[in-house]
């Protein structure tokens, strides 16, 4: 059984710097992992018919990849790639030239190259699929990317830049790398009229604590990248497709999901996770927080 420390996991949530999202996300993807039986690290997009996490988190990887018009990219960087699970989707639904994952958790990284690679029976072979695949795995920091300056057509942060800190130097780093006229695509939750804190600690609640990222705002956001000297082209609120679904079918389904949890988890953990999805729920309805989908151009 996986045990977590509350005061760690306190003083992770409270410091919020690199070291303590790598053993936040070392600590607590296992759950994701349980209750949905797949990699993929990202609330999902729970837009139509869909009735399982697994669906709705490839239906959020199809809406980036379209934003991203990656039918015609040829280099295409995904910084906090988590596993490597959106790559491969979009590996299978585009011609893409080549595809590098970047994310500064190296366990993450080896994890998704042996999933990716898991049919690989030999040297040989292995050296076929990564040719037919075309995506590179790197550990590496979004504040300092790894990619001379105007080389890269595509950058798509899914659901990783609410941990990017500071936001401003991780947009900088975006637009340095891109081609003119590139394309940034992101994915995140925010807060919306949220910036005073003595307003912000009672409305968030238990989120406060168990929303382990920075709480950027949408306006901040919006600013920054605009002070970035980047176009934006579209952005879409989608908080309502993503948050109150995900909330209501981990109570329909708690029972079986709670079980799954607990073979890994103390119950306490659980009881945890319940709440803070019901809270985030909650003030998704009452228009404190969104989840936005951005895309902007180089200008």
């Amino acid at each position: 059984m996986l045990t977590v420390n509350p005061i760690d996991a306190i003083l992770w949530t409270l410091r919020r710097n690199e070291k303590d999202v790598i053993k936040l996300y070392d600590s607590l993807s296992p759950i994701m992992q349980l209750a949905t039986g797949a990699t993929m690290l990202n609330f999902g997009y729970w837009q139509g018919d869909v009735n399982s996490p697994v669906v709705a988190q490839s239906n959020l990887c199809t809406l980036v990849g379209k934003l991203a018009d990656l039918g015609s990219s040829r280099t295409l960087i995904d910084v906090g790639s988590g596993y490597g699970a959106p790559a491969l989707q979009w590996n299978r639904e585009y011609p893409l030239g080549n595809m590098v994952c970047v994310n500064i958790n190296s366990q993450q990284l080896v994890n998704g190259f042996k999933i990716a690679t898991s049919t690989i029976e030999n040297a040989q072979t292995f050296h076929v699929h990564c040719l037919r695949t075309n995506i590179n795995y790197i550990n590496g920091t979004s504040l300092y990317l790894p990619f001379a300056t105007g080389t890269v057509d595509r950058i798509i942060s899914l659901e990783s830049a609410q941990h990017f800190k500071p936001f401003d130097r991780f947009i900088a780093e975006t637009y340095r790398i891109l081609q003119r006229k590139g394309l940034l695509v992101i994915a995140m939750p925010v807060t919306v009229s949220l910036d005073n804190v003595l307003k912000k600690l009672p409305k968030l609640g238990i989120l406060n604590l168990t929303w382990s990222s920075e709480h950027y705002g949408l306006e901040y956001v919006k600013a920054t990248i605009r002070k970035c000297r980047f176009n934006i082209m579209d952005i879409s609120t989608i908080g309502s497709q993503v948050y109150e679904p995900l909330a209501l079918y981990y109570i329909q389904n708690r029972k079986e999901l709670r079980r799954k949890i607990m073979t890994l988890y103390p119950s306490y953990i659980e009881k945890i996770l319940c709440k803070s999805l019901v809270k985030m729920m909650t003030v998704s309805k009452k228009g404190l927080i969104e989840y936005i989908v951005l895309k902007a151009q180089k200008i």
